[in-house]
């Protein structure tokens, strides 16, 4: 594994609960798509908590595999056991994907036969981290990776402009009471600062009514909106698909699993704009979604879509 600085939580006492379990999602697609074959080198660069990438193992027992990810609990909590279970056959890689082409250089890793990405952060990752989950009242954090964050969820509220937040809640949590809820933010900041998951959870549930019939919390678009904000997820997508050409093989599958409408839209105009220039081929013409079974042993998969495209 690829060395990185260590990351020592204050939290850590608050996440240590083994029961939290995360199901990959479109195990069964990924496979099929990705089409993993003997002697063949694949790279998952959204590792999580190993699913997909131990899926790919068990598949085919003479290919090998890269993962990577830019939470270093995750490499450690379940890259070393699969790294054991598969001697030889994996490769644990610490970074942002949006670096990717300059990790795999360091490594001396000059091209892939597949790549997997799934965008969604796994529930491990959720319960594990500061500031991603409203259930928990922990410090408004939020950063996939403090090493590679730069400004926390707090510090967010603390100082942007109110018509930034009331953006970043309509236009990446699609939040249809954005501006009430940023104008209610800049007020009570003036009052106190909003450190904290429950302080924000209770402002967003004076102002959001509840829906009976849905089983969402009113807080779930901002606190999506904000995760997507501070760790740049879109323009790390963005990084990442723009690279993808350069280190999959042709003949190698693109797989990208997506789970917001705007993650699902630049993989899909990425996929048609090199389809025209002949570099790709789109396998999924229409994206792939889960089996109402899987979604419902599995909530997570609901929004799940999947593309995948043939490097040419």
């Amino acid at each position: 594994m690829s060395k990185r600085p260590s990351e020592v939580e204050s939290q850590d006492s608050l996440f240590n609960d083994a029961t939290v379990i995360h199901k990959p999602v479109l195990v069964n697609e990924v496979l099929y798509w990705l089409n993993p074959q003997p002697n063949k080198q694949y790279l998952d660069v959204t590792f999580g908590s190993g699913g997909h990438t131990r899926a790919i193992l068990e598949k085919e027992s003479q290919c090998s595999v890269i993962a990577l990810d830019w939470d270093t609990r995750s490499l450690d909590q379940f890259g070393q056991p699969l790294c054991e279970e598969f001697h030889g056959r994996l490769t644990l890689l610490w970074g942002n994907f949006a670096l990717l082409y300059k990790q795999l250089k360091k490594e001396g890793i000059k091209a892939v036969d597949g790549l997997l990405a799934d965008f969604g952060p796994s529930q491990t990752q959720l319960m594990q981290r500061p500031g991603f989950s409203f259930n928990y009242d922990t410090p408004l954090d939020m950063r996939m990776s403090p090493s590679f964050g730069r400004i926390t969820a707090a510090e967010l509220l603390a100082k942007a402009p109110e018509e930034k937040l009331r953006q970043i809640f309509w236009q990446l949590g699609e939040e249809g009471y954005a501006k009430q809820i940023a104008h209610a933010i800049v007020s009570t900041r003036m009052q106190y600062p909003i450190k904290t998951t429950r302080q924000l959870a209770q402002l967003i549930e004076r102002i959001v009514p509840r829906e009976p019939r849905k089983k969402v919390h009113q807080a779930t678009k901002v606190f999506q909106a904000l995760r997507i904000y501070i760790n740049r997820e879109l323009e790390n997508i963005e990084s990442l698909l723009a690279i993808s050409l350069q280190i999959v093989r042709p003949g190698g599958r693109l797989v990208f699993i997506s789970f917001h409408s705007l993650e699902d839209r630049l993989v899909k105009r990425f996929f048609h704009m090199h389809a025209q220039q002949g570099r790709l081929k789109i396998l999924t013409p229409k994206a792939i979604v889960a089996t109402a079974q899987e979604v419902r042993e599995n909530p997570s998969a609901r929004s799940a879509k999947l593309r995948a495209a043939l490097v040419v």
